[in-house]
C-alpha cells in the first residue's frame, strides 16, 4: 500500500489516481497518521482480504476470539435499557474511581 501525504496527493492526484485504476491503495496521511483510504470500486467486498490488507498495514488486529455472526446479529438486535446518567457523567465518575 502505498503512502502519499496532502500535499502530495494534491499535487500528483493524476498519477496516484492511475495507481489506484491499476488496483492499489493509496493510504493519506496528515502529519503521519493515516485519514482515509482510495482503491478501485469494485463489485462486492471481500472483507476477509480487506482484514488481510489492514493487518498488513499495520492497521487492524485480527480477532483472537472471533464471535460467531448470528451472535453478533442477535446481539445488535437486542434493546438495551437506556441509561439515565449522561456519558460525560460515567466519564466524570470513572475518572474519579480511577478507572
Amino acid at each position: 500500500m502505498e503512502k502519499a501525504n496532502i500535499a502530495e496527493l494534491k499535487n500528483n492526484l493524476s498519477r496516484y489516481l492511475r495507481k489506484v485504476r491499476a488496483g492499489e491503495t493509496v493510504l493519506i496521511m496528515d502529519r503521519n497518521r493515516p485519514i482515509a483510504r482510495i482503491e478501485r470500486v469494485g463489485g462486492q467486498v471481500d472483507w476477509n482480504e480487506r482484514l488481510a490488507r489492514l493487518v498488513a498495514a499495520g492497521l487492524a488486529t485480527p480477532p483472537t476470539n472471533p464471535v460467531p455472526r448470528k451472535d453478533l446479529i442477535e446481539f445488535l438486535r437486542k434493546k438495551r435499557p437506556k441509561s439515565k446518567k449522561s456519558i460525560v457523567d460515567a466519564v466524570i465518575e470513572e475518572r474519579r474511581e480511577g478507572r
